[in-house]
């Protein structure tokens, strides 16, 4: 990292300083607060009270196909009678290992190869990882490794029992497709809340140099480095807003497994550095690597109430801030504006 880089990451960050010891008032963190509960609350209600109406169609699908999915899963469940443990760690380690690694892998080999350009054509920030540095990489490597094996494993087991203690996270009957989505939605409201405010806390520079900036060596990341970070930010702010929800409402291992993979492969996007057609866009988490004190959380939904995207709003990455329906990369139907002076 550069020195003008440095200075101004530092920078950036301490302005975030002042507006977290506003307590009181018109736009402080209390007030701000009190504006996401109300939000975030009338979501809820508006799920509980339309519900039947918003799901009715999916509801007719799984109905449909629930009996082939129970059939499945009480197969596998009797193959592993009297070894949960074992069906757990199975559907919380092996299969969102397998969805991480997969996908991380063909990401790699577009990072590391520069090609090909059908791809290539869509990277957010054109001037960098083309390729991606090979000693950066196998630095940022081992880190991810140690913190996927080391931290996230030991996380899991804790995970299993804690569930078990309040129920059975391997029972033989798989949740109702309202409940699953119930679930999901808390699961999502969960890691907004925990992850925006473990986040912006990690920012603070008593605590950024120590443990976050590890993290914002990226300021161009790529899809491997969503869990590039010290141990203890891994902890707080990678795994547990992801892990609580489902102890918290004592989940099946079936919604458990789906929410892992949902996670992993969210992060894994929005770290990746390119905005692909129909995936989600990347560009708000990849602004927060660029400029250091915007766009805190997952959804934007407290950056929004919290006025922490309030620079995002005013760029073109902003404006590219879409779901991408066409081969057009937006870099070329958004294009910056011309530099002064040229």
């Amino acid at each position: 990292m550069t020195a003008e880089t440095e200075t101004r990451e530092m920078r950036d960050t301490s302005e975030t300083q002042p507006s977290l010891q506003q307590q009181d008032g018109p736009g402080g963190v209390w007030d701000s607060v009190k504006k996401a509960a109300f939000v975030i609350g009338s979501g809820i209600l508006f799920l509980a009270a339309f519900g039947n109406s918003l799901t009715w169609h999916l509801q007719k699908f799984w109905g449909a196909s629930g009996d082939f999915w129970q059939n499945q899963w009480s197969k596998l469940h009797s193959r592993f009678e009297g070894h949960d443990q074992a069906l757990f760690y199975l559907g919380t380690m092996l299969v969102p290992t397998v969805v991480f690694w997969g996908t991380n892998a063909l990401l790699l080999f577009v990072d590391i190869m520069a090609k090909p350009s059908f791809i290539t054509k869509y990277r957010i920030q054109q001037d960098k990882n083309n390729p991606v540095d090979p000693a950066k990489l196998r630095h940022a490597l081992k880190t991810v490794l140690f913190n996927h094996m080391c931290i996230s494993g030991p996380m899991v087991v804790a995970a299993y029992h804690l569930m078990s203690y309040r129920g059975q996270p391997c029972g033989p009957e798989l949740p109702t497709f309202h409940w699953a989505l119930l679930e999901l939605t808390g699961f999502v409201i969960i890691e907004e809340i925990m992850f925006y405010y473990s986040h912006r806390l990690f920012h603070q520079p008593s605590l950024y140099k120590t443990f976050h900036k590890q993290h914002h060596e990226w300021t161009a990341p790529i899809g491997i480095v969503c869990i590039y970070a010290h141990p203890l930010e891994h902890v707080i702010s990678n795994m547990l807003p992801v892990a609580i929800g489902p102890v918290i409402l004592g989940s099946h291992i079936s919604t458990t497994c789906l929410w892992y993979c949902l996670a992993l492969v969210s992060t894994t996007v929005s770290h990746c550095g390119y905005h692909l057609p129909l995936l989600p866009s990347p560009e708000f988490h990849d602004f927060h690597h660029l400029r250091f004190n915007q766009c805190y959380g997952v959804l934007g939904i407290l950056d929004r109430l919290h006025g922490t995207d309030s620079k995002f709003r005013q760029t073109k990455q902003y404006e590219r801030h879409t779901l991408l329906t066409s081969l057009t990369p937006l870099t070329e139907s958004i294009p910056d504006e011309p530099k002064k002076g040229l």
